[in-house]
C-alpha cells in the first residue's frame, strides 16, 4: 500500500496442495489456532492503476522488506460492470414454502409467498449463511401472527423483519453496532414493516413471546443470563451461531436459567431451542 497500490491481499502460496496452512477451523473440522501467524508461503496480490510503471514499484516494495528478488508477474484487469457481476452472486433463497429472501433486483419466483426484499450490505444477514436459514426456518414455524419477538444481535435485521411479515405483533432488534441498527431501519422500510432497533447498552427490562440470537457460541454463552430472562413465561428461545462440536458448551451456560436442545443442525451448526415455564 506504501508504494501506491489500491488493494493488497495476501494468501497462502500452498493453498490446495499437502502442504496448505489453514488459519481458521471449519465446521466439519476441529477449531485450532495456528502456532504461528499466516504462512511458509504467501502470495500477495496488489492491484495498481494501469498508468502505473509497476514493477518500480514491485521493486521498491522489495527493497523496503529487504527482499532481493521476487517472482512476480504482471496481469491486466479488464474493465467490468462490477455491479452487476456482484448482483449476479446473490440469488433468491429459499426458506420454506411460505418464506423467500429476494434481492432486490430480482423477481419472485413465488409471488405468493412471503418474499422478504433484502439486499447484501455491511450488516451480517442475507440468509445465505447456515446459521441465519437456521433461524429463519425456526421462525416460520413458530410465528403464527401476534407474538412479541426480540432479535438481538440483529445485523441486517433479516429476522426481525421476516418475524413481522410473518405476522408477529411487534419486533425488537438489538445489536452493538450503530450502523447495524441503521440498516435493520432501512431494511424494515423497504419491506414496509414497522420494526423497533435499540443499542446493546440500553436496558432491556421487558420480556418476549419468541426470543432469538444469531451470533456466537462465546457471547452467547455470556449472555445466557440476561436472554434466558427476556422470555416471557411459555414464550420460546433459538440461538444460533453454533457449531455442533459447541452445542453441549452453550447447553450448559443456559441450564440454570432454561433448558436446552438441538432443534435442528445444517452444514456442521445447530440451532438450540428451549422453552421458558
Amino acid at each position: 500500500m506504501g508504494v501506491g497500490a489500491i488493494s493488497v491481499s495476501v494468501e497462502d502460496a500452498l493453498a490446495g496442495t499437502a502442504f496448505e496452512t489453514p488459519q481458521f477451523g471449519e465446521p466439519d473440522g476441529l477449531i485450532t489456532a495456528p502456532a504461528t501467524p499466516l504462512w511458509q508461503q504467501s502470495r500477495v496480490i496488489a492491484l495498481f492503476e494501469p498508468a502505473v510503471d509497476i514493477q518500480q514499484r514491485i521493486a521498491r516494495a522489495m527493497l523496503e522488506v529487504g527482499i532481493t528478488d521476487m517472482p512476480f508477474h504482471v496481469q491486466e484487469i479488464e474493465e467490468q460492470d462490477w455491479v452487476r457481476l456482484t448482483q449476479s452472486q446473490f440469488e433468491p433463497i429459499h426458506i420454506t414454502d411460505r418464506l423467500w429472501i429476494v434481492p432486490s433486483w430480482h423477481t419472485a419466483p413465488n409471488p405468493d409467498a412471503i418474499n422478504l426484499v433484502l439486499d447484501p450490505g455491511l450488516a451480517f444477514g442475507t440468509g445465505s449463511h447456515p446459521t441465519t436459514y437456521l433461524c429463519l426456518q425456526w421462525l416460520t414455524e413458530q410465528v403464527r401472527g401476534g407474538e412479541s419477538v426480540l432479535d438481538y444481535g440483529c445485523g441486517s435485521g433479516i429476522l426481525a423483519i421476516a418475524a413481522a411479515k410473518l405476522g408477529a405483533r411487534s419486533a425488537l432488534g438489538i445489536d452493538i453496532d450503530k450502523n447495524a441498527l441503521q440498516s435493520a431501519q432501512n431494511n424494515a422500510a423497504a419491506n414496509h414493516v414497522t420494526l423497533n432497533v435499540s443499542h446493546s447498552r440500553e436496558p432491556l427490562a421487558q420480556q418476549f413471546d419468541l426470543v432469538v440470537a444469531n451470533i456466537l457460541t462465546n457471547p452467547l454463552c455470556v449472555l445466557a443470563p440476561l436472554l434466558a430472562g427476556c422470555v416471557a413465561s411459555g414464550g420460546q428461545i433459538a440461538l444460533s451461531g453454533v457449531l455442533a462440536i459447541q452445542a453441549e458448551q452453550v447447553i450448559a451456560a443456559y441450564a440454570p436459567f432454561i433448558q436446552l436442545t438441538i432443534g435442528a443442525t445444517h452444514d456442521g451448526w445447530v440451532r438450540l431451542e428451549g422453552r421458558a415455564c
